[in-house]
């Protein structure tokens, strides 16, 4: 009798495979992310069972999002509840289920990377180039415990590619690449290489990324050059001011495998000399960070155990660019950020029905964000906006997969952990002006800084299989999270500096709140998948046609929204401002989300002389309110649709794809938020495999030159004088891109 993979065992193995550790090798085709372990058990459910709702970005969806954009973000575009918030070029902040930044949980290479700055410029997915990113896994919704904390929307997992190593014991394989692309919209280039150096226990390697982009255009005359003030007034009526940047990312990395363990050694640095922030006051002038990362995996008799450590060093600063008024005289701000992290993870095969997970995690995190004198009211002294800041985490969890039948199987986890966080002695500029720093400064300073959080997160999915053609989720979960540092911390009421504590992009200034209470999210989800044209026992990976549906309802207590600040400098006229930029302190609130994602495909047609024709689609719905103001909540996507129709002949490969945007029209009031009308867009993107070595990448996107608006850009604040609350027209938003003629190639050797 020939025994199949049980799914818990799949589940033990797979939990390991979606990481770099997992290896490939050559000269053979690379490992499948599955080790198939042959057991005594009934037939499995489903490769996919031990997922619940993760979605993994396939290959020829990477290849395309790389060639239209270097920022490792792209490459979630357009996949099911996930959508994309405006930031700078290699930076945007994804968004599942209208939730988004610090309420995901996104790793990089298995790590927590941390962002060290007021506006959040430097993102963790901005730490790893497009080209370097091997494999892409989001979980919207339903994240199970073991990879999920700090998750209210869901977990983002980005692997880089995994190590190669020689297939035979005595040899010696080396294999490289060499790509580069060019986007005409902002004169873009990229270009990336690799090469690796194995035996069949070693593997060496060595990545390199660089992009660099002036300032796109839009498609359309949205603002008048004459009128403005400043540098920025110089620009076409076009260009969209500080969207330019300059990227360099580096990473070298060691393998060692030996029967069945795995050790990885990695180092990684980024050089980001410039990066411009349309949706912010401020660019970013330098971020150097450092990333040094060592992963274990081994499997024994009684499972699998993984172990990690990593640390992370960020260098960065800010500043006003050229397309911005100095006033001559500029506003450096500088960060700098320490993370240490830990963790370890067991899979214990109990029965051959029954996988539980055991693991802790470790987390410190130091910040300092100090902004130097540059004479007038800004000196004579260093403004502290963060002084020793701390964020230390720890985590533990315990997870248990069940089969109770061939149809039914079960998941529930508990995840609990403690956060303390605490700040220094702050001061302003010059803190004998009173009415500016100094009365804030000293309220800050005399109050109790330090906080300690209890977190309790618990998951429970149940799933049914009746056939190999249908699979239901049935889901809770409650997800809580701790403030940032900013949150709480933010102590100034005056207008220039609560201007410059914003990561959300919308133009307005924030003024944190110490006493903020953790926020604690339940979650309902409810999902189906279908598919047809294939065995009922079997689940292939291209079947005739699919179609997934996930509906789910989300409250959040202690939400942290927004209130208009009617205290200290703040003024009473910004209580009732309806069409300018406000003054804000962060507040707990309660919000609700509900939504709905469909996706699916077919193939259409299929035959040796026309090739192979299919269709896909992902259409995204998501209701964002708070339930206390009844305000709609900030920065959530409206009602969205993706088309697609490929075809692939030979080593041709094309896509065009038809994108639908409805008019964004339920906004944060308490932000005026800027509204922004309907749209749609077409883009096409082929790629012609010449043969083993050469490819060749072609693609238009915005095919036919519309005029948009990003519904998640945020305000434009991109030129002119930015360091004022009025120094910006208000009720612009940031305009998107113009049509784009991209190409590329990759050279194997």
């Amino acid at each position: 009798m020939t025994l199949r993979p049980h799914p818990l065992a799949l589940a033990a193995a797979c939990a390991l495979a979606h990481s770099p550790l997992r290896a490939q090798t050559a000269p053979e085709a690379p490992r499948p992310p599955v080790q198939v372990i042959t057991i005594t058990a009934p037939a499995p459910l489903g490769e996919k069972d031990h997922l619940p709702q993760a979605q993994a970005v396939d290959a020829a969806t990477l290849a395309r999002r790389r060639l239209g954009s270097s920022d490792a973000a792209a490459l979630l575009d357009g996949q099911p509840g996930v959508s994309l918030n405006g930031a700078g070029g290699v930076s945007a902040l994804p968004a599942v289920h209208g939730l988004a930044d610090d309420r995901l949980r996104v790793q990089v290479d298995g790590m927590d990377l941390m962002a060290a700055c007021p506006n959040h410029m430097n993102s963790p997915l901005s730490y790893i180039d497009a080209s370097a990113v091997g494999q892409v896994i989001v979980y919207a919704g339903i994240t199970p415990v073991s990879v999920g904390g700090d998750s209210l929307g869901g977990t983002v997992q980005v692997e880089s590619a995994a190590p190669l190593f020689a297939a035979e014991p005595g040899t010696w394989v080396h294999q490289g690449e060499l790509g580069g692309a060019y986007r005409s919209n902002g004169n873009a280039w990229s270009a990336d290489a690799n090469v690796t150096l194995a035996t069949d226990t070693l593997s060496l390697r060595y990545t390199g990324a660089s992009t660099r982009s002036d300032n796109y255009r839009a498609a359309w005359a949205f603002k008048d050059p004459a009128s403005g003030s400043g540098a920025g007034s110089n620009l076409p009526a076009d260009e969209v001011g500080s969207s330019a940047y300059r990227a360099h990312n580096q990473a070298l990395s060691l393998a060692l495998r030996q029967d069945n363990h795995l050790l990885q050694l990695s180092a990684s640095y980024q050089d980001i000399p410039f990066e411009g922030y349309p949706n912010q006051r401020m660019d970013m002038t330098s971020n150097r960070s450092t990333q040094l990362n060592a992963r274990y995996r081994g499997q024994y008799d009684w499972g699998e155990l993984q172990a990690q450590a990593y640390s992370q060093r960020t260098d960065h600063r800010m500043d006003m660019g050229p397309d911005r008024d100095t006033y001559g005289t500029g506003m450096p701000m500088d960060t700098a950020g320490r993370t240490l992290g830990a963790s370890v993870q067991a899979s214990l095969m109990t029965t051959p029905d029954e996988l539980i997970r055991l693991g802790a995690e470790y987390q410190r995190y130091r910040l300092n964000d100090w902004w130097p004198p540059v004479g007038g009211t800004m000196g004579p002294n260093t403004f502290w906006n963060l002084n020793l800041g701390q964020r230390d985490k720890v985590d533990v969890y315990a997870e248990q997969e069940q089969r109770w039948s061939p149809q039914w199987s079960h998941q529930i986890g508990l995840r609990l952990s403690r956060v303390h966080t605490a700040a220094g002695a702050v001061q302003g500029y010059n803190d004998a002006l009173s009415s500016l720093w100094g009365a804030d400064a000293a309220a800050f300073n005399a109050a109790d800084r330090e906080r300690s959080d209890l977190n309790a997160d618990l998951t429970a999915l149940a799933r049914y299989r009746p056939d190999g053609q249908a699979l239901y989720e049935f889901g809770y979960a409650r997800k809580s999270r701790a403030p940032n540092l900013y949150q709480r911390y933010a102590w100034s009421t005056q207008g220039m500096a609560a201007l410059m504590n914003n990561f959300v992009g919308d133009g307005n200034g924030y003024i944190g709140d110490p006493d903020l209470k953790p926020e604690v999210a339940h979650t309902l989800s409810l999902s189906g998948q279908w598919q047809a044209g294939v065995p009922t026992e079997g689940v292939p990976a291209d079947p005739a046609w699919s179609l997934r549906a996930n509906a789910y309802l989300t409250r959040i207590e202690h939400y942290i929204d927004a209130q208009r600040c009617g205290f200290g400098q703040c003024g009473s006229g910004n209580l009732s401002a309806t069409d300018s930029f406000v003054l804000l302190q962060y507040a707990n609130q309660r919000a609700q989300l509900r939504g709905l994602d469909l996706s699916g495909q077919a193939r259409l047609w299929d035959d040796a002389a026309w090739g192979r024709w299919g269709i896909s689609g992902v259409l995204n719905w998501v209701h964002g309110r708070n339930l206390q103001t009844h305000d709609g909540l900030y920065n959530v996507m409206p009602l969205n649709l993706r088309l697609g129709l490929s075809h692939t002949l030979g080593g041709w490969q094309q896509t065009l794809e038809w994108q639908v945007v409805r008019a964004k029209t339920n906004v944060s009031a308490v932000r005026n938020e800027i509204p922004t009308p309907a749209y749609a867009l077409l883009n096409w993107h082929a790629s012609w495999q010449m043969d083993d070595r050469l490819r060749l990448e072609l693609g238009v996107d915005n095919l036919l030159d519309r005029r948009y608006r990003q519904p998640t850009g945020g305000a434009y604040l991109g030129q002119g004088s930015s360091m004022a609350l009025t120094g910006i027209p208000w009720g612009v938003a940031v305009p998107g891109k113009a049509r784009s003629f991209l190409v590329g190639a990759r050279v194997a050797f």
